[in-house]
Formats: structure tokens, C-alpha cells, sequence
């Protein structure tokens, strides 16, 4: 593993960090592959974030919200803060040599290129285990490898869109609904830093690297399981969604979320009779057999919507929290962030850019040995530290041997 290390900027932990030593090439952008990338930094990872001289990772300028810190977008910070940039044409012969140079010193590399595009570049799997045959090659696309999909653009809206995810959400009455986050990106970065880090377990068993491949396709698939498996061994019809307050096409009543007189209430799953017995809604304790949950649904959440309505959010969780139903006030993030049980997790931290101040992002939700994982080091201006790197790994010529 990788020994030359750059200051990684304060942290909470005092102990070294489970991936200590290990050096990472992130190839990727946008958002799948550098949230991978981001939680191995978070471990402990050296992660040299490779880009093109012009303009670099595009989620620089993807500005979300019309936010941006130090002239890139606020997305670029929150995605890859705690790593190093290194500036180099792919398409340039020297550059690309220095880059092999690097590979031949890394434990992981990561892109996110479309199929074939790292072949034309000289940098597919086979050369670069021949360059280091210790190296874990980690890829993600949008449809795989093969098939018809596989050239189509790997972007999560319509990832979500031809999965079927946006089926899902929504009312009865409504068309598709997307999740309101990228989650098939921030699922496959998930599901290709596992593969990592299993093929990290195996190398320190065998002493040879590996190929780990994930698409953001097969993560939304994979995300489905439990919807997916249902429908697959049914009557093969597309499972409805409720028509009131749906929140599962396979759940009953009286699962959903419901307003309240002052806000909104969450309600999981719970026997109908029995809710309608605590919060005192006589119409509802006639539905004790649980086959009619699911198949008048729609009617019996039409009569716990209008009871809730009647009085605020904390009356009936005073009913409910102590009989043991599982039920949730409905936060905005303001409500979230004010309330002490937020700040009880210390979830957000600061990091820091030079010149341009401070940015409030999320840490790492991963706790090792009791502490959690922060470092302040913010996104690397692009190209900052490419002499830095050059000098380090003595790249001026370089030896793909050494």
C-alpha cells in the first residue's frame, strides 16, 4: 500500500483510520463514483482525484440551488472534499504516462466513464493489471457493459425512469414520481465501495487486485428487492398505488403520512382496530380483520386522514408513542436541525477553503471505534496539487516499475 501521504486537515479521530495507506485514483464525476471515493477518504484513503486540465469534473459547474464556494458548485464540495486534484490530459501522451506511473503505485482506481471510452484511452482493465497486478479496478456505468443500454447516458433521472423506481412514489392519481434525491447515483457509489473494500479483504488474503463493476441500473434494481420479489411472484400486474396518502404499493392502512392540525403525521404499520381505538375513532375499530388493511386501504385512510386532521401533530403522538405504535412528526429541515436530537448526532461539520471561507456540509455517518469520522479539508481547486503529486511520486520521468 501506498506509504507518501498529504496533510489530510483536523479530525475527531485520534487513531488511524481503518484505510491508512491505502491510495486511491478517482477517474470519476458527477456523483456516483466520487461518493464512493468520498466515504474511502472518510476511512482513511489518500484520494488523488485525477481531471482534465480544462474545466475538470463537471459537477464543478452544476451548481445546485445557485450555490457555489470558491467558484465551483456547492455539489462539487460536498462530494469531494478531502482529496487532492491532479491535472492531467488523458488524450496527451505524457500526461498519460504520468498517470500510468500512478497506477502502478495505487491500491484502487475508479471511473465512471461510458463502456469502451477507458479502452480508447489506454487505461481499461487488462493494461492497468498489467501495470499493477495488486490494483482494485473499480467501474461504474449507467446499464453495464452489455446489451442495448449500455451507451445510453448514466444519469439517475432516468435511471429511476427506466427502472420502474418512479412507479413507486406518488398517489394513484398521479403520473411517475421521482425521489427527490439522486438515488440510484448515491446507491451504486454505495454498492461500488463495498465491492472495494471486499476486494481490499481479499487481496490482503491472495496478494493479487481485482475487477469490481456496479451500474447505477442494477443498484435501482437491487433497491427494489423487496417490491420487485413480490411482483415477480404474482400475478404479474403492476402493483397500484393507493389513491390516499400512498407511501408502499404492497403495505396497508394504515401506513402513509397524514396532516394533522398543525403539520403532518407518519404513520407505520399498526393493527387499524387498535389505532382506532387509542385515538379514538370509533369508524376504525370495526376493521379488525387484517385482509381488509390492504384491500379498502383507501377507505380506511380516508377516515384516518380526516380524524388527524382535527387536532395537532403532538396530541397524538402523546396517544401513540406510549402504546408502542410506530408513528413520526414530519420534519422540514429547519424543524430537523433545531431539534436536540439532531444535534445530539453532530451529523454536519465545516470545512474549509482558502481564500473562500467555510462551507456546511454532512460528515461521514460511519462511526469506527466509537468516534465519528470528519476532516475540514475542503474540494481541491482544480489542478492544485499536481506538482505536489509530481514531486512526490518523482513522476517528472516517469518508471512504471518503481
Amino acid at each position: 500500500m501506498n506509504t507518501a501521504h498529504a496533510d489530510r486537515g483536523a479530525r475527531t479521530t485520534t487513531a488511524e483510520r481503518p484505510l491508512e495507506g491505502v491510495l486511491v485514483l478517482d477517474f470519476s464525476q458527477f456523483l456516483a463514483g466520487p461518493s464512493c471515493c468520498l466515504r474511502l477518504a472518510d476511512l482513511g484513503a489518500e484520494v488523488i482525484k485525477v481531471e482534465r486540465p480544462q474545466g475538470g469534473d463537471l459537477s464543478r459547474r452544476l451548481y445546485l440551488a445557485d450555490q457555489s464556494f470558491g467558484g465551483d458548485s456547492a455539489l462539487f464540495h460536498t462530494i469531494n472534499r478531502n482529496k487532492e486534484s491532479f491535472a492531467a490530459d488523458l488524450k496527451n501522451p505524457a500526461d498519460l504516462e504520468r498517470v500510468k506511473a500512478l497506477i502502478a503505485r495505487a491500491d484502487v482506481m475508479v471511473h465512471n466513464f461510458r463502456p469502451g471510452v477507458m479502452d480508447r484511452l489506454g487505461l481499461d482493465y487488462a493494461t492497468a493489471a498489467g501495470l499493477n497486478p495488486r490494483l482494485i479496478y473499480a467501474a461504474i456505468t449507467g446499464y453495464g457493459t452489455e446489451g442495448p443500454w449500455r451507451g445510453k447516458p448514466g444519469q439517475d433521472l432516468l435511471v429511476q425512469a427506466m427502472s420502474g423506481l418512479a412507479w413507486l412514489s406518488g398517489d394513484a392519481a398521479q403520473g411517475p414520481v421521482p425521489m427527490g434525491v439522486s438515488i440510484a447515483d448515491l446507491m451504486a457509489g454505495a454498492q461500488l465501495c463495498q465491492g472495494v473494500l471486499a476486494l481490499l479483504v481479499r487481496r490482503g488474503r491472495t496478494g493479487k487486485g481485482g475487477r469490481v463493476d456496479v451500474s447505477l441500473f442494477e443498484s435501482a434494481i437491487d433497491m427494489q428487492f423487496e417490491q420487485l420479489t413480490a411482483f415477480l411472484n404474482g400475478d404479474g400486474r403492476q402493483p397500484a398505488r393507493d389513491a390516499v396518502n400512498n407511501a408502499s404499493v404492497y403495505l396497508g392502512a394504515p401506513y402513509g403520512i397524514y396532516p394533522t392540525a398543525d403539520g403532518f403525521l407518519a404513520l407505520a404499520m399498526a393493527p387499524v382496530d387498535r389505532l382506532g381505538a387509542l385515538i379514538g375513532c370509533e369508524p376504525l375499530e370495526a376493521y379488525a380483520d387484517p385482509a381488509c388493511w390492504f384491500s379498502e386501504r383507501a377507505r380506511i385512510k380516508s377516515i384516518v386522514a380526516g380524524h388527524l386532521a382535527a387536532r395537532p401533530t403532538a396530541h397524538w403522538l402523546g396517544l401513540l408513542e406510549p402504546a408502542d405504535i410506530w408513528c413520526a412528526e414530519v420534519f422540514t429541515w429547519p424543524q430537523m436541525l433545531e431539534h436536540e436530537g439532531f444535534a445530539a448526532l453532530a451529523l454536519t461539520q465545516e470545512i474549509h477553503d482558502a481564500g473562500h471561507g467555510t462551507l456546511r456540509t454532512t460528515r461521514c455517518p460511519i462511526r469506527v471505534d466509537g468516534e465519528v469520522l470528519t476532516a475540514a479539508r475542503g474540494a481541491p481547486a482544480l489542478g492544485r496539487d499536481t506538482d505536489e503529486i509530481l514531486r512526490r511520486f518523482e513522476l517528472d520521468h516517469p518508471d512504471p516499475s518503481a
